[in-house]
């Protein structure tokens, strides 16, 4: 139970079901006024209390330290533009929480996540849930077999405005609570301060055109991401993108809208859902970032790593970033794009 309406929803549902539910809330940051734990405890104890069920705080910061915060900044110093809430999934919710369920005795997990679990035959599929618009299956597709065996997401079938008129029904004090931001650990989304206060001022650098070319000086590599035209600080005669960072180099390049492109991007820590790692080519649809749609592809399997054709170029295929696959609704799985 993070303090936020759909986990308080998610155990309202559980105990209409029948289930026997106990809240456990996970401390993720030494200061309980960091982020997403700001009041993260007491919200999720209050509501607790007012569905009387027992209440449990379970110290992962060690954990969240070493998979999330610390994977977040070393592939910024790689160029990369990393997706924590992927790690926190697989690492954290669906890692070490469930391992202390087990301990615990308990049968299931559960969370407020918009997804939809199904077992066809002797597999466990994970599907996107029925508001497409809340949809969160891409930031869980590195789930594996034991894992969905044991997760059970109530908010499946429903939409975000029935999950907060259950929670005001039963007057809750989170009802109106608003949802956690993206990057959940920094408050005031300035990530670039988030590094440099951990890894001190970063060396500037040269932004260079395609041909090579330097045009001005970068103010550090973690300043940019692929695809950004805004805040580059730099005056050209015509609008530039970020299309490349080289941090062996230390050099981002810049070009035009139409350089950002491309149909092939290469993926590695592949995880497959429906069946094991396959060994032949196959088609289906699948995107790059969160919020887009996803597209036609075909995917050529190399045991972890893979290559992806998209019939249509992307724009911004961005290292770092997770491509995850589809069939219709089910999700066929992922990995994390490095080139």
């Amino acid at each position: 139970m993070s303090g936020g309406v759909d986990s308080s929803a998610s155990a309202v549902f559980l105990l209409k079901a029948g289930y026997e539910v106990a809240g456990v809330t996970m401390k993720l940051w030494e200061s309980d006024e960091v982020g997403c734990h700001q009041n993260t405890v007491a919200d999720a104890k209050a509501v607790a209390d007012k569905l009387g069920i027992p209440h449990y705080t379970v110290d992962f910061t060690k954990q969240f330290k070493e998979n999330v915060t610390d994977n977040f900044v070393e592939s910024y110093l790689l160029g990369h533009t990393p997706n924590p809430c992927v790690n926190c999934n697989q690492y954290l919710k669906f890692g070490a929480m469930l391992k202390y369920a087990e301990e615990i005795g308990a049968e299931y997990i559960a969370t407020g996540h918009y997804a939809k679990v199904e077992k066809v035959g002797d597999r466990y599929l994970l599907k996107r849930c029925g508001d497409q618009s809340k949809d969160q299956t891409y930031f869980l597709y590195t789930l594996t077999q034991h894992q969905l065996s044991k997760v059970i997401f109530p908010l499946c079938d429903i939409t975000k405005d029935q999950t907060r008129a259950v929670a005001k029904e039963l007057g809750l004090s989170v009802a109106d609570k608003k949802d956690s931001q993206e990057i959940c650990f920094i408050p005031d989304d300035d990530y670039v301060r988030f590094i440099t206060d951990l890894k001190g001022p970063q060396k500037k650098g040269d932004f260079i055109l395609k041909d090579g070319t330097v045009v001005g000086q970068h103010q550090g590599i973690v300043n940019y991401t692929i695809g950004q035209r805004k805040g580059l600080g730099i005056a050209l005669n015509k609008p530039v993108y970020v299309t490349d960072i080289d941090a062996v180099n230390n050099t981002v390049t810049l070009a035009d809208n139409e350089d950002l492109f491309g149909a092939t991007l290469y993926a590695e820590k592949m995880n497959y859902i429906p069946f094991d790692a396959p060994k032949e080519p196959f088609s289906c649809t699948g995107k790059i970032r969160y919020r887009t749609t996803d597209y036609p592809c075909t995917v050529y399997p190399d045991g972890d790593n893979a290559k992806i054709v998209f019939d249509t170029p992307q724009r911004a295929i961005t290292k770092g970033q997770s491509v995850v696959l589809y069939d219709g609704d089910t999700v066929i799985g992922g990995g994390i794009i490095n080139g």
